[in-house]
């Protein structure tokens, strides 16, 4: 009887883990049409320990992954009047977030060599938990914004004087209005 107790009551706390366990690698974005939300995927090393949103997930094929995590840099919010001359502008590409989705995780295909990224916002104020730089060599560059919300305008994202190769750009934000446009610009 005391065997068949302990034997339960083992089975009764490893259960939850396991269950916790899977719940943490699903990443199952649509089913029939339907809206899926899981936990933020991150890799060991991942600098930011706060609980991370629940999200949608738009998937998105990339070259290189993440292989050591930099450093995580606050976010400062310092906004830009306008965007630099067309002509050291190299890169652009934006996504569309609606609210009815709650936090979406994205990520922008880069694959160029520059030496600053600037945020965008547009068309309604967004609320951002990270974004993830991702470099050709594999160093991914965390900048954390803590969750935070912030209007329209253009922000520098990122100073990487070096003109090192972005291999591509992962964000974690929700629109705080009905929907809210977010654009990456890099700058050599």
């Amino acid at each position: 009887m005391k065997r068949s107790f302990a034997i339960l009551l083992a089975v009764a706390l490893v259960l939850p883990i396991a269950t916790e366990s899977q719940a943490a690698r699903v990443r199952v974005v649509k089913r029939n049409g339907h809206v899926t939300r899981v936990r933020v995927t991150t890799r060991p090393g991942f600098p930011i320990r706060r609980t991370l949103p629940t999200v949608v997930v738009r998937p998105v094929t990339f070259r290189v992954a993440p292989r050591v995590y930099l450093g995580a840099v606050a976010f400062t919010a310092v906004a830009i009047a306008t965007l630099p001359p067309r002509e050291t502008l190299v890169w652009a590409s934006s996504e569309s977030l609606d609210r009815e989705d709650g936090w979406t995780d994205f990520s922008l295909n880069v694959d160029q060599r520059g030496r600053q990224l600037l945020l965008e916002i547009d068309h309604g104020a967004a609320q951002i938990s990270f974004a993830e730089v991702v470099f050709e060599n594999g160093d991914a560059q965390i900048v954390d914004f803590n969750d935070s919300i912030h209007r329209n305008g253009i922000y520098s994202l990122l100073d990487f004087k070096d003109g090192r190769k972005v291999d591509h750009v992962r964000i974690v934000a929700k629109a705080d209005r009905d929907s809210t446009d977010i654009r990456l610009h890099l700058v050599v």
